[in-house]
């Protein structure tokens, strides 16, 4: 039995099960997002890569924000005070500097975005793909006419 070429396996549409070497909250991820990417019918197994990203950068996106809530939005800075023969006799506050997590968010969040809206998983990414299906109807239908009347 010869096997069908990838993006023609499982019909076309996405796997139910998620790809092992994602996480299990990507794992999760994708249980949840790709049910309904196979309901409407835009998404197919092609792009199976683009929803491996978005289910991996949530997962990028969720370990930030537990990095956050653990240790804050942004952390003291102190120097250490030292005598004159290096023994430790104090700390000074000099400020605060920004958790690292902030900025891994940040990109995680812009990332979800871009691939979302690419997917239809946002408002403005489903409005997006209607449009283009409704403009690739009307060319088919206007070639279909002028087939008809040629």
């Amino acid at each position: 039995m010869a096997q069908r070429t990838f993006y023609q396996q499982n019909d076309g549409q996405l796997g139910a099960k998620p790809p092992a070497h994602l996480s299990k909250l990507a794992g999760e991820t994708w249980r949840k997002i790709v049910p309904f990417l196979n309901d409407t019918g835009r998404v197919e197994r092609i792009d199976t890569s683009l929803v491996e990203m978005y289910c991996a950068q949530y997962d990028i996106y969720r370990q930030a924000y537990a990095d956050v809530r653990e240790h804050g939005v942004q952390t003291p800075i102190y120097k250490t005070v030292q005598n004159q023969m290096g023994d430790k006799i104090g700390t000074d506050f000099v400020g605060f500097k920004k958790n690292p997590a902030v900025a891994t968010m940040k990109d995680a969040t812009n990332q979800l975005t871009s691939i979302g809206v690419q997917l239809g998983l946002s408002p403005k990414g489903r409005q997006e793909l209607m449009q283009i299906a409704s403009h690739k109807k009307k060319d088919d239908t206007i070639s279909a006419m002028k087939k008809f009347f040629s």
